[in-house]
């Protein structure tokens, strides 16, 4: 069963683990028959290489920061804290120039930065633990870290579409397999200024998607743009790059699938039956 605080931190037990398992190899499956390798990041990213995508502009309310604690200083404030501490103050902390991210694409733009892909481009697949200072957290619906695993496209503007139409097509036929009612919802990306060019065409051609069961968002499809390709100088033959990715929160498939077959063993057993 799961246990949850207010402050996000959940656990998953066994029989949830398994269903995280059995759900994430459905979509590695995905990865695999589109030519998606999988790929594994640190758990950390550079300050400098989130700003460098105008993160702490369009998502401060998100941010979260990695920083050590000096230890002198950590050593003073102890000798007059009662025990056990319930918060460190910043006046033990050092700066810091890392981050705890809120998406698991990021680090995959980062790592092809100043490359020239082939003209077709290049579809890659990591999951990671991201991290997202919420106003209020809810079980596995709203967890302050949590799994994301993503499938992403970078390549010319034409493959990066295609990548969602497949996306969002095997997501609506699963969900119609699982007997899940599903509703595709237009959201909005931050990455485009609301009064800039590129969100105004975004008004005509959405490029974020998010599926949602029961009023819950457990899973997106985004198109940026050549916004990460300009940003990061990536190339696709002799164009500037195109992004765009699939991408869930494994807890809260957990969630979806465990009310929905009553338990997250019953859930296990929906899945392998998709096989």
């Amino acid at each position: 069963m799961t246990t949850a605080t207010d402050n996000g931190l959940g656990v998953l037990d066994g029989s949830q683990l398994r269903l995280l398992r059995a759900f994430d190899a459905l979509v590695l499956r995905w990865a695999e028959a589109w030519d998606a390798p999988e790929f594994r990041f640190p758990f950390l990213m550079r300050c400098k290489d989130l700003d460098t995508f105008d993160y702490y502009d369009n998502f401060p309310h998100l941010g979260l920061a990695a920083t050590r604690l000096d230890p002198e200083r950590l050593g003073a404030h102890l000798a007059e804290t009662p025990r056990p501490v319930e918060k460190m103050p910043t006046e033990v902390m050092e700066p810091t120039a890392f981050a705890l991210p809120s998406a698991a694409c990021y680090s995959i733009y980062l790592d092809l930065a100043g490359s020239t892909l082939p003209a077709e481009g290049t579809l890659r697949t990591t999951v990671g633990t991201c991290f997202r200072n919420e106003e209020h957290y809810q079980g596995l619906q709203r967890l302050l870290g949590f799994s994301m695993r993503e499938i992403v496209c970078v390549g010319p503007e034409n493959a990066a579409k295609n990548h969602l139409i497949c996306a969002k097509d095997a997501v609506i036929t699963l969900c119609a397999e699982l007997g899940l009612d599903l509703k595709v919802e237009v959201a909005t990306d931050p990455f485009f200024d609301k009064n800039g060019g590129k969100a105004k065409m975004q008004r005509l051609f959405p490029v974020k998607e998010e599926f949602v069961v029961n009023d819950l968002a457990i899973g997106s499809v985004n198109y940026h743009r050549n916004f990460f390709g300009e940003r990061c100088e990536i190339q696709a033959g002799d164009d500037t790059a195109h992004t765009s990715c699939l991408a869930f929160g494994l807890e809260r498939w957990v969630h979806t699938l465990t009310e929905r077959f009553g338990s997250a063993a019953a859930a296990v057993s929906a899945l392998e039956g998709l096989r």
